[in-house]
């Protein structure tokens, strides 16, 4: 393996370097240090999965005081909310070529430049228009942060770390949305808004001391950008050789393929992991999720159960079990977890389809609320456990560098349109049946159970480029 100096003056520096350098006629031993530097990594980026949260947990405490101090109607507030949704899909639909083209720290740059500047505005707005605007700037950085974290963190962790460390970006999502619900009970709108600039500030002044992709370095050709950064991320004293080899082999097989276009994914070649990819993120969103994360509050009421208890109960259960997701990702593989995920949302929709029709039905009327709520935490912690987190997870490691872009861009756009998709019909399944919805629900996450048994490879303890090939060999 060697690495082509640059030539300054005329003259070529140090023409051939190997990476495994010779010491008294014999090959140096590997040696491993400690990935310091990956989780210093890891931690920079999944501000930006904060900074996420706070943009999803912002609208729900914050309707009556800004309804209240602008005069906003209710269908004003309501496309407040929405909107974030569409600037979402815009940010997806970008993602994947800007993480192309200026880096995935670039990437991240640009997305919290929108995020601060969304905060700002609502910080300072007087009227519905502004809010909007803001809504859709903040929309946007979400939608570039849901694929940019979890490929970045993905491309600079070690095989044997990438699942626990990429599940962080999941674990820090819901931990953004339920500080973002405490502490806008008590902070002003205004105050709360100025406090998701924290996240992105914090994001950005760490990108300055962090390395950039290497995999993204190597296919631009950046060779010794490529090399120190991942021996930066290696620590100082490891043998990086074969690693970088295998990258750099890897890469350049994919480049005497096509360039990566939006026909290409559905090229014979790459459409298994397209449709893995594609499959899990509607697997994760047409189970119900927003539905439920939306009107949990409503879906408590309507039992009978306190909303407060109710709620309080869901956001701890949901940034518990999300942390204790990423501790065991990488023991008990991918695939298990989305399964036993899959077989708990099916149950916990049972749950909730029983309590609802013993409701209608006025039968047993006294154990509604104790199956609702069972059911709805039975959900909300089968879903934290594995289906929430694991699609990015796989998401990040099943495209090929060359088409990254494109197919991360449709993935994510997926999810997004998925999320708005059940989001907008939750309140007209439950106007048609409440037990109905549910066992709508289960219906679907049982078809994602066999869709995981069928074409789900488990991803576990393989190099990208490893797993890369076998699924689209």
């Amino acid at each position: 393996m060697a690495i082509k100096e640059d030539v300054e003056d005329g003259k070529q520096k140090g023409i051939r370097e190997p990476l495994v350098r010779e010491q008294n006629h014999q090959l140096v031993q590997p040696t491993t240090g400690h990935p310091w530097m990956v989780y210093f990594s890891t931690f920079v980026a999944v501000w930006g999965s904060y900074e996420f949260g706070t943009c999803v947990g912002y609208s729900s405490p914050t309707q009556d005081a800004i309804r209240k101090d602008l005069s906003l109607s209710l269908a004003e507030y309501s496309l407040f909310g929405s909107i974030l949704s569409f600037g979402a899909m815009v940010g997806a639909i970008t993602s994947g070529p800007i993480a192309d083209f200026i880096g995935r720290k670039g990437a991240m740059r640009v997305s919290s430049a929108f995020c601060v500047a969304g905060w700002l505005i609502i910080y300072f707005a007087e009227g519905p228009v502004p809010l909007d605007i803001a809504r859709i700037a903040t929309g946007y950085g979400m939608g570039v942060f849901s694929y940019v974290v979890p490929v970045f963190i993905a491309e600079i962790a070690p095989k044997e770390l990438r699942g626990t460390l990429t599940t962080l970006n999941q674990f820090m999502i819901v931990s953004g949305v339920s500080v973002s619900f405490i502490i806008g009970n008590v902070l002003p709108w205004r105050t709360l808004a100025l406090t998701g600039i924290i996240p992105a500030a914090i994001l950005l002044l760490g990108l300055f001391f962090i390395p950039e992709s290497p995999r993204w370095l190597a296919k631009r050709g950046r060779q010794n950008d490529f090399v120190k950064a991942l021996q930066i991320l290696r620590g100082k004293d490891t043998d990086i050789s074969e690693e970088a080899e295998e990258i750099q082999d890897y890469i350049a097989t994919l480049e005497r393929l096509p360039k990566s276009r939006l026909l290409e994914l559905f090229h014979r070649r790459y459409l298994r992991s397209v449709t893995i990819g594609i499959g899990l993120m509607f697997c994760q969103q047409l189970g119900g999720i927003n539905g439920v994360c939306f009107y949990v509050s409503s879906i408590f009421e309507q039992a009978g159960f306190s909303t407060t208890i109710g709620t309080i109960s869901y956001a701890c259960l949901q940034v518990v079990v999300t942390g204790l997701g990423a501790a065991f990702i990488d023991k008990a593989g991918r695939k298990p977890l989305l399964l036993l995920s899959g077989s708990g949302l099916v149950a916990g929709c049972i749950f909730a389809a029983v309590a609802f029709y013993l409701k209608v039905h006025e039968v047993g009327v006294a154990a509604v609320p104790a199956l609702a709520v069972t059911g709805v935490l039975v959900y909300i912690g089968s879903f934290s456990i594995g289906m929430g987190a694991i699609p990015w997870v796989v998401m990040s490691e099943i495209f090929p560098v060359n088409i990254k872009g494109v197919a991360g861009s449709v993935a994510t756009l997926t999810n997004w349109f998925g999320a708005w998709l059940c989001s907008y019909t939750f309140n007209f399944l439950i106007s048609w049946s409440s037990y109905g919805t549910f066992i709508l629900y289960a219906a679907i996450n049982a078809l994602a159970i066999l869709f995981i048994i069928v074409l789900v490879p488990e991803t576990k303890g393989k190099s990208l480029e490893q797993l890369q090939a076998a699924i689209n060999s």
